[in-house]
């Protein structure tokens, strides 16, 4: 049933009540938060003003009271984490931040949604200190949470002793109408309840609005029945009761079990006389004289971004507290160092990503029996890179015997048992992707995932924030083309590679056998944001040509695996599996004498970041014809061979059929090449 504290609880709590002055000042909090956000809001002509004035108090609470952390070092490791999903209420998070003493000014606070201010219109974290993810498209900060929440039980298991808590934090996430509708809370959250995260606690500001109108015009479900049905304790305050929400925080700080899910109705907007609780106080300024008014009805001076100096002196008074926080933990951890070298080890290896200085070679040294699948390459790196990169943490989608992503020697993360290094996500693309992001936020873990390449569409947008605030996620996409036969185009990727390669600042590699796979994994370690390797189901032979060193092939993003004997006749570029075609197309050419330059590029992003004398080496000059081979749309490679190249590709979606069928119907053969092009 749903909790209300009863009289009962709250006694064997030992909640100790707030004081009435502290009760007051965090009340001035609140009503600071109210007039900053309106300000702001109102000054850039722009933002969402009914967040910040409905979740005040749950604010003022946070940040003035309740949160673990220290603000003049973010990023300490300990710490809560708090996470802003609904982040269309930035300026909710840009003014506790700045009132909590965080390196947002109020300077700042009056730039918000300007060119190049750390007060974006929606949180990002790689610009804004305090800003845990990049939040906006709703629903994703909730899976990110349950990320960090994860890891951070992942790191407690590896660490935490009988004699010493190195990890201990909560995950808090701030939800609304519209996380909650989204269907990517539901994968997280279910997840979440299944694991059972006691360090994780969603509070959900139920204002009844959603940007259009009212939320009943849309939504009647029973979020509260919803999230007990995952295995959430769930939890019921009034948003603006300082006292019922110090009451529930004590509660669940001193006896949390399992996920907890606070249910704090508020009304949007509050203090705004003529628009609070509609939803005309959502997504724009409430306008000139409404914010005048709601001043006079908060008891808010008219000045601009006013801050009162007691206000000011009490967060610049609790910043010494804050950071005693942080120091009693640093002397718990330093004994723990000093007592356990090898964890200690391990912790320095996790938080500075920390790579072997022979990685290369070791790599190089494994032996993978070949033909192999590109999956199966990847597999047998990812078990050896297992052995020593102890921030490497690895799930799928339920495909890892499929998608080859499980470490072989570690046990799965399940609840009460977070040890292991595997992570069965389930059938949820979308949350695992959200989810992988906020491991990657606690400082410690490089996480892969794996799917199929066609389901990469679930997971786009999350891909796509990652890639954002540049998050150290690695995609291993498998079945990654027509080749995968007889499961049909559903399954088939077609235009994958170019939707993926859209996107600013993912690196997305294809290799095209097993010594690329080695160095496709290179690439992904040191490269410091998310990278997509897409490998093939089928079989695929080694090349003695791409066994070169990771700075001169892979590293390079395009290298030339066969030399012309002189000015070529034709230059042909190839991904993945189609190398293998290329290289065969390649000698028959040879056979008919002609000149031929063969050209590997697993990597368009890398070789676009080469210095132009390189790329002159590679795709400059008359090269005679030039010919792209790979299974897929067009899109792009006109960049790389000319308007007038040939693009050996896919114009239409697959077919359900054997691969050599298939190769066969649409030209992948090394004949219907030789007849295209000559």
């Amino acid at each position: 049933m749903t909790h209300h504290l009863s009289t009962h609880e709250k006694k064997s709590s030992k909640i100790i009540p707030l004081d009435h002055e502290l009760k007051e000042m965090l009340k001035k909090i609140a009503n600071t938060i109210r007039g900053l956000s309106m300000d702001a809001v109102q000054k850039a002509d722009s933002g969402h003003p009914g967040l910040p004035m409905g979740c005040a108090e749950l604010g003022a609470y946070l940040y003035g009271y309740y949160l673990k952390q220290n603000p003049k070092d973010s990023k300490w490791p300990n710490r809560d984490h708090f996470v802003l999903s609904a982040g269309h209420g930035s300026m909710w998070l840009y003014s506790c931040l700045y009132l909590a003493g965080y390196k947002i000014s109020l300077d700042d606070i009056k730039q918000f949604r300007q060119l190049h201010s750390c007060t974006p219109g929606h949180p990002e974290s790689h610009m804004t200190e305090g800003v845990e993810a990049t939040t906006g498209p709703l629903g994703q900060g909730v899976g990110n949470a349950v990320g960090v929440a994860l890891g951070t039980k992942l790191l407690a298991a590896r660490f935490n002793t009988e004699k010493y808590s190195v990890f201990n934090s909560k995950v808090f996430v701030l939800m609304g109408d519209g996380c909650v509708m989204e269907g990517i809370s539901s994968e997280v959250s279910s997840l979440a309840g299944h694991l059972k995260l006691d360090n994780l606690v969603a509070i959900y500001d139920s204002n009844h609005i959603s940007l259009d109108g009212p939320l009943p015009d849309s939504c009647s479900e029973d979020t509260l029945a919803r999230y007990r049905a995952y295995g959430w304790d769930v939890f019921e305050i009034d948003g603006h009761d300082l006292d019922a929400i110090h009451e529930v925080f004590s509660h669940i700080q001193e006896h949390q079990e399992r996920p907890c899910l606070i249910v704090a109705h508020t009304i949007i907007g509050r203090g705004a006389p003529n628009k609070a609780g509609t939803h005309k106080a959502h997504g724009a300024p409430l306008g000139t004289e409404e914010v005048k008014a709601a001043k006079e009805a908060l008891g808010i001076p008219q000045e601009e971004f006013y801050v009162s100096q007691a206000v000011l002196n009490f967060f610049k008074n609790k910043l010494p507290a804050d950071a005693a926080k942080e120091e009693q933990w640093r002397q718990t951890f330093e004994k723990w160092a000093q007592e356990h070298p090898d964890k200690f080890n391990d912790y320095e290896t996790m938080r500075h990503n920390k790579l072997p200085n022979d990685i290369e070679k070791r790599l190089w040294d494994l032996s993978i029996k070949v033909p192999i699948a590109g999956r199966k390459a990847s597999q047998d790196v990812i078990n050896a890179l297992a052995d020593y990169l102890p921030q490497l943490i690895g799930g799928s989608a339920d495909l890892s015997s499929s998608d080859m992503t499980m470490i072989k020697n570690s046990p799965l993360v399940s609840a009460g048992h977070f040890i292991g290094k595997n992570i069965k996500y389930g059938v949820r693309e979308f949350g695992m992707a959200t989810i992988a992001t906020g491991l990657n936020k606690t400082g410690f873990f490089i996480p892969f995932i794996g799917t199929f390449l066609t389901f990469s569409d679930y997971m786009r947008n999350a891909i796509r924030l990652a890639a954002l605030q540049v998050a150290h996620v690695v995609y291993q996409f498998t079945h990654d083309s027509i080749f995968l036969g007889e499961d049909g185009p559903t399954h088939q990727p077609v235009e994958h590679y170019a939707a993926l390669r859209a996107i600013p600042q993912l690196q997305v590699i294809r290799p095209a056998d097993s010594h690329e796979v080695r160095m496709a994994w290179i690439a992904a370690l040191r490269y410091q944001g998310p990278t997509a390797i897409l490998l093939s189901r089928q079989n695929l032979p080694d090349f003695a040509e791409t066994k070169v060193p990771y700075s001169e092939g892979v590293g390079r993003g395009a290298y030339i695996v066969v030399k012309e004997d002189s000015k070529p006749d034709y230059t042909l570029v190839a991904t993945g599996s189609e190398l293998s075609l290329a290289m065969n197309v390649a000698g028959e050419l040879r056979k008919l004498g002609k000149s031929v330059r063969v050209v590997s590029m697993p990597c368009w992003e890398l070789f676009d970041k080469q210095d132009e004398e390189y790329q002159e080496s590679v795709f400059g000059g008359d090269l005679g014809q030039r010919v792209s081979i790979e299974a897929g749309v067009d899109l792009g490679w006109h960049k790389y061979i000319g308007r007038h190249g040939i693009a050996i590709c896919m114009d239409r979606f697959g077919e359900s059929a054997p691969a050599s069928a298939l190769a066969q119907e649409f030209g992948f053969t090394v004949e219907a090449i030789l007849e295209r092009i000559l």
